[in-house]
């Protein structure tokens, strides 16, 4: 079959999975917007409440505590009901918030002084430097299961495993760091970072079992600029303004309504009926090219990696050595034509991947790190031209093939392997494309969809066997894309490390390198340091990169005053919205 032809039978498939309803750094807006289409008379209607946000980011929320969320659409929410020390600006910088100016650092970068402005809790209370205290350390502690706890790392512990931070007063937190940390600014600023309400967070959970039941339904005590007051699940969130923030002055728009929706069709139709102000990603796949020129429609940087996953305990590696399942993993990685999916799926001018690591990140040393080159694509190289030797890699590994000379072979044993995604014309239509790529080689690729949270959890869990992946960076440095595959981590959705089988990966030096990497303080050190994890990381073929991201929304005319950071965190306190 003919790529014209495919390209026709994908845009049709992706139009008619789109119609299935389902209950999901940086530059301001106006930044960029690409191409020669022009905006069509439906795009420019708005809401004319002036009062209201309406907005779109994804679909049911998996967690809204800041702690335990982990997933994009959670920190975007989180961002814009908690702030921290410290908070990221409209230049991806990360500048004080309730941090009372710079902290006071000891000469060997290891100790922070930081002195506290007065601030409150939502529901009027003293916030105080104790409560950072207790939500760090709640953070770390193994009952609350936290994904990132893992981030806390670069601080200090006792001997009991709590935290050396304390409060030495109400307003002054001290903090002692195991080394010199370059990111430590960008951590003050992350959601995990954020100071969560002790009693509410008690009462809710007084067996201990629970960690996130009290922010689970509206009127949680919060610190941020907007409070949650009506929740109707899988249908939309209502937030408003808080008048206990510390920039509440500055806060003009009084309401947050989300739409609460992963089906990017009735996204988009409500935006063009003027439903909705800001819509997030969600934007069918075959309107991007008509949207391009359109000045609501915005592509900006970001740094993060759209990858397949593979989930290196599965059973479709049983009876393979770690090595043959390496070359399988190789063999399924060489057949992606990653070229064709970034012109064909969504066509945002991004870049084919050849690394986890994104073009771009800062190497902590003052200097850009600059990732190896791994062979997963070349400019001159197409997946079609790669069938050869992912044959002779499988064969490698038991398998035979029979030539059927169109250029594609069947193979035996039969291999069926299950690609899981959730709902997205883009996520669905990359999952087609790979079901055609392996399928030269005989392979049969089942695509199931889940819902947002199902699918999150699912992945987490080790419930599947290939699964879509995409990973935004926390922080401009590469120990975030590193640190994540420990093998305790929870955001270690390859299961690296994790009750492994016989066909898995040694992960116990990976373990050790990212140990040794925070405690060095030589920064050049540090950064060939990162290079050695980066080649263990790829050297398995569990992480497959597709293409690096860019980050694509629309945003009606008369609103202003929103901004994006390169971790595709929006930030909508200090929008305005006008009449016209």
């Amino acid at each position: 079959m003919k790529r014209k032809l495919i390209a026709v039978l994908l845009v049709a498939t992706m139009a008619a999975t789109s119609l299935v309803a389902c209950g999901n750094k940086g530059q301001k807006p106006s930044s960029s917007n690409g191409g020669d289409g022009s905006a069509t008379a439906e795009a420019t209607k708005i809401n004319t409440d002036t009062t209201t946000l309406k907005i779109n980011v994804g679909g049911e929320p998996d967690y809204l505590d800041p702690t335990l969320n982990s997933a994009v659409d959670g920190a975007v929410l989180a961002v814009n009901t908690f702030v921290g020390l410290y908070t990221l600006d409209e230049n991806n910088t990360p500048v004080p918030a309730l941090a009372d100016g710079e902290p006071e650092v000891s000469e060997d970068g290891k100790h922070y002084t930081i002195k506290l402005i007065e601030s409150k809790w939502s529901n009027g209370e003293e916030l105080t430097a104790n409560d950072f205290v207790y939500s760090w350390n709640r953070a770390v502690a193994e009952e609350t299961a936290a994904d990132y706890a893992y981030m806390f790392a670069p601080i200090a512990t006792n001997d009991d495993g709590t935290l050396k931070v304390k409060a030495t007063d109400d307003y002054t937190l001290e903090v002692e760091l195991n080394a010199p940390c370059a990111y430590f600014y960008d951590l003050l600023a992350f959601p995990t970072f954020m100071p969560v309400y002790q009693k509410g967070v008690e009462e809710a959970n007084p067996d201990g079992t629970a960690p996130g039941a009290w922010a689970q339904k509206p009127g949680f005590v919060c610190n941020g600029a907007y409070t949650l007051t009506d929740w109707k699940h899988k249908s939309s969130m209502t937030y408003e303004k808080n008048p206990n923030f510390y920039r509440a002055d500055e806060v003009e728009i009084e309401k947050l309504e989300f739409m609460l929706s992963e089906d990017d069709t009735a996204i988009y139709a409500a935006y063009n009926n003027g439903d909705i102000d800001f819509v997030d990603q969600k934007i069918p796949s075959d309107e991007i090219e008509t949207l391009k020129g359109n000045p609501e429609f915005n592509i900006v940087d970001t740094l993060g990696t759209y990858y397949v996953g593979f989930n290196v305990n599965s059973k479709i590696f049983d009876g393979l050595t770690p090595e043959q399942a390496t070359k399988m993993r190789q063999a399924l990685s060489l057949l992606i034509d990653r070229q064709w999916i970034v012109e064909t799926v969504e066509p945002t001018e991004k870049t084919p991947a050849d690394t986890f690591i994104p073009d771009g990140m800062a190497d902590g040393n003052g200097g850009t790190f600059e990732a190896d080159d791994f062979g997963y694509y070349d400019a001159t190289t197409t997946g079609a031209n790669n069938v050869e030797e992912a044959v002779k890699l499988l064969e490698e590994c038991g398998y035979k093939f029979t030539e059927k000379g169109d250029g594609t072979y069947d193979i035996s044993p039969a291999l069926e392997v299950t690609y899981l995604t959730n709902p997205s014309t883009t996520h669905e239509g990359v999952a087609t494309l790979i079901q055609q790529d392996w399928g030269k080689v005989g392979i049969n690729v089942k695509v199931e969809t889940e819902d947002w949270n199902v699918f999150l959890e699912d992945r987490k869990a080790g419930k599947f066997d290939i699964a879509r992946e995409g990973w935004i960076a926390d922080f401009n440095d590469p120990i975030n894309m590193l640190e994540m595959w420990v093998s305790d981590g929870g955001n270690n959705d390859m299961q690296f490390g994790k009750n492994p089988t016989a066909a898995a990966p040694d992960w116990k030096e990976y373990d050790a390198l990212i140990q040794k990497i925070y405690a060095e303080t030589d920064y050049a050190k540090r950064a060939d340091l990162m290079h050695e994890a980066e080649d263990m990381l790829m050297s398995t073929y569990a992480v497959v990169p597709v293409y690096f991201y860019n980050h694509i929304f629309l945003q009606k005319s008369n609103v202003t005053g929103v901004y994006v950071t390169k971790n595709q965190n929006i930030y909508y306190m200090y929008a305005k919205k006008t009449a016209e």
